[in-house]
């Protein structure tokens, strides 16, 4: 857990990096599957997820950059794991 907190916590940059990866990957996967992807949408709602999460660090670090306690985090990133593994889920089954 601290590695995914040194990688992410007050690094949108990072964050937005992983929602980019995600977005390619839905295009790539709906541009080569027949039939237009059906299950690869639940590609790009992680994609939209981790691209809201990098505007909302984004915004904590800018307006409150003494914040220590993240408990935001503990809603955030359960959601963001979830939603991740079900895209990658659907879309490799």
């Amino acid at each position: 857990m601290e590695f995914l907190a040194s990688l992410f916590v007050g690094k949108p940059l990072n964050i937005l990096l992983v929602s980019v990866f995600l977005f390619t990957a839905y295009v790539v996967l709906r541009s080569s599957t027949l039939g237009g992807g059906r299950h690869h949408k639940q590609i790009l709602v992680a994609a939209s997820a981790w691209g809201l999460y990098a505007a909302w660090e984004w915004v904590v670090q800018n307006l409150t950059p003494e914040a220590n306690i993240r408990a935001d985090l503990l809603v955030i990133w359960p959601v963001l794991a979830i939603l991740s593994a079900w895209a990658l889920f659907r879309s490799l089954r």
